[in-house]
């Protein structure tokens, strides 16, 4: 499982132009499933965008999570994280999970975070969606659950 997790100070997701979700302060994490994703991976995944220590504390060291802030996540799915550009010009997505099994470990990481107390909102999975966010920091982590496992 790969995330894509971005701290900011707001953002939402929209599909045909209507809203499906937004957020304030929080994350946006963008999420792509491998093949070879399982529930350790949703769960290791979960438990490392809640921990992540990525907002300031009151000395402005990056010392609090997004559970410590009480912030938000907004979870966006996105299989094209998982792109082999090795060879070509076009992308191969042969690493990507099904779309069964994507949106099911999906949304395992998003019921997860719930769990941790997080509001979380979500894209529409499959669907094209328009992102917009504002950075803040900026600061984006690059998480791979099948290294942070090892």
């Amino acid at each position: 499982m790969r995330a894509v997790v971005q701290r900011v100070s707001s953002a939402a997701v929209s599909v045909d132009g209507a809203a499906v979700g937004s957020i304030g302060p929080g994350l946006v994490v963008l999420l792509g499933v491998a093949q070879a994703d399982t529930e350790a991976d949703a769960a290791w995944t979960a438990s490392k965008i809640a921990t992540l220590r990525v907002f300031d504390d009151g000395g402005g060291k990056m010392n609090l999570s997004v559970v410590d802030t009480r912030g938000a996540v907004l979870l966006v799915s996105q299989f094209t994280l998982l792109a082999d550009c090795s060879r070509g010009r076009r992308p191969s997505f042969t690493r990507a999970a099904p779309p069964d099994v994507g949106r099911e470990l999906c949304d395992r990481v998003g019921e997860l975070l719930r769990r941790d107390g997080l509001a979380v909102e979500t894209g529409r999975f499959g669907a094209h969606m328009a992102l917009s966010l504002v950075n803040d920091g900026p600061v984006t982590i690059v998480l791979d659950s099948a290294e942070g496992r090892r």
